[in-house]
């Protein structure tokens, strides 16, 4: 017993006191590369639209500036925190399209799949659109405001 306890409880104690840290950190590092990547696109937005063609991604002269913008823009929201779960459940979405449009014939296997770096961001995400930008973010203060505890 003293072993699961030293195993498994004591470090979940110590995490408890960092349960602020995984959230900003992700929503940080996903978020800068991909306001950095939007803010390319929404530079180039005639190659992106090609792309896009080349893909056969319906409506690609509405979705290229959408995706670009979505990527910039939601990127930066999740720097901040806020609008976390709009902003990655958006996201997670492109990750979805990205894979299926642009690596689908590369798929021939679960582990090919989950390789792709559009997976990981998938994951990440999907965890921050269902739990939200955590404790270190401004929808945290928002919703302490709005009267919301957790």
């Amino acid at each position: 017993m003293k072993l699961l306890n030293f195993l498994i409880l004591w470090p979940a104690r110590i995490a408890n006191h960092f349960l602020w840290a995984g959230p900003l950190i992700a929503r940080i590092a996903v978020g800068y590369v991909f306001m950095l990547t939007g803010w390319g696109k929404l530079q180039n937005l005639d190659r992106v639209t090609e792309y896009f063609t080349s893909l056969g991604i319906p409506a690609p002269h509405i979705l290229a500036p959408f995706v670009s913008g979505l990527e910039c823009f939601g990127g930066l929201l999740l720097i901040f925190g806020v609008l976390t779960r709009i902003s990655a459940g958006g996201l997670a979405v492109t990750m979805i399209v990205a894979i299926i449009t642009a690596k689908w014939a590369e798929v021939d296997s679960l582990h090919t799949l989950l390789g792709f770096e559009e997976a990981t961001y998938f994951a990440v995400f999907t965890w921050l659109a269902i739990c939200g930008g955590g404790n270190a973010s401004l929808d945290y203060l928002l919703e302490q405001k709005l009267g919301r505890t957790r």
